[in-house]
């Protein structure tokens, strides 16, 4: 089974089965997890949940974009299935009424960041790697990233645009994750879950084997990004990166002008868009009529091709320059295509309190 819900004692538990995927996510997978959250819910025997990946390398990778490149031509608008019963996925989680518990060890990417990331206890180890990595695949930050990343200001615009990941003190500053603890005590920290017998006990578990994450890399260059990303544009943005000319921010201008130019324009935008939003879920439904349209595109294909098919890392871009993309085809990818939206759904009962280590 590539997803396996379980309890144990007063735990409900979650956990990612296809390791050999890095526990990327399939359609079934996204409605298996939904279906175990309800259960895990409805039932009062259990205080809280916690997610899981198998395997040693990580969470979650994202979503399964191998099976989108493989689909017949006719069948690609399909996979817009997918995202919408993932993005519905992300908003249950993000509003669940329990402590929700996933720990995001080792490789954390994408469809891994919504699972994960949106929940109320999000604990990360010294191996985690945290990243939105698709512009580097022509698409763009999606499971409600807009909404995270928007939030976490200059550093989730970099973290946006440049798809770098960073590690665990990082992800904590920019409001990604909630505690670091050593990867050595992720099994303590499970069976104590465990035995745990009431919602309260699990942040006394946590408390117990949190260590101090320090100061994330990123955090040295605040200033830098602040004034960098505050552009209106992308193609300043860079400009900013390379006038400073640091090692780091040169390197910034690289890695981001090396990234899809139509995937960079549509991702400021829906950042711009998101730091207005009243919610989530608006951020999440922007995302949906994006990610629509960008079925249509040759470079979310093209992407997926030097990153996943082919491996060669070398994407040919269309069109391979910002100033090439029009904000008239921005708006019209942002605009969608009038496909239904996602349809979110709210709890019966309040939400549990978020992490107050």
């Amino acid at each position: 089974m590539d997803l396996i819900a379980s309890r144990e004692g007063r735990l409900g538990r979650i956990l990612l089965n296809r390791p050999q995927a890095l526990n990327t996510l399939t359609l079934p997978m996204v409605r298996e997890f939904r279906r175990a959250l309800d259960d895990f819910e409805r039932d009062a025997s259990v205080c809280a949940v916690l997610v899981t990946g198998a395997g040693d390398r990580g969470l979650c990778a994202g979503g399964d974009v191998r099976i989108l490149y493989e689909l017949e031509p006719s069948q690609k608008q399909l996979f817009a299935d997918f995202w919408r019963e993932e993005y519905e996925l992300n908003a249950r989680i993000a509003s669940f009424p329990k402590p929700y518990v996933a720990i995001m060890d080792g490789v954390v990417m994408g469809g891994g960041v919504g699972i994960s990331a949106h929940g109320n206890r999000r604990v990360v180890t010294e191996r985690s790697r945290v990243a939105m990595p698709e512009v580097g695949i022509g698409f763009f930050p999606d499971v409600g990233a807009s909404w995270l990343l928007s939030r976490a200001r200059e550093i989730g615009a970099y973290l946006a645009l440049s798809a770098t990941s960073v590690a665990a003190a990082d992800a904590i500053e920019a409001g990604l994750a909630d505690v670091l603890i050593h990867a050595e005590d992720i099994q303590p920290l499970i069976d104590r879950l465990a035995t745990i017998a009431d919602a309260e006990d699990v942040d006394v578990a946590l408390r117990r084997l949190a260590r101090h994450p320090g100061s994330g890399r990123l955090s040295l260059h605040r200033p830098l990004l602040a004034a960098a990303t505050a552009h209106e544009n992308v193609a300043d943005v860079v400009a900013a990166f390379e006038r400073e000319g640091s090692e780091f921010s040169l390197r910034a201008a690289e890695d981001i002008s090396a990234k899809s130019p139509t995937a960079l324009k549509v991702t400021h935008a829906l950042l711009l868009r998101a730091v207005a939003a009243p919610d989530l879920e608006t951020c999440l439904t922007n995302e949906f009529r994006a990610a629509r349209r960008m079925l249509g595109t040759h470079d979310l294909y093209e992407g997926i091709r030097a990153a996943i098919i082919d491996k060669d890392r070398r994407p040919t871009w269309s069109p391979d320059r910002l100033d090439s993309v029009s904000d008239r085809t921005v708006e019209d990818i942002l605009a969608g295509d009038g496909t239904p939206l996602p349809a979110f759904k709210s709890w019966d009962q309040a939400p549990y309190s978020a992490w107050r280590g």
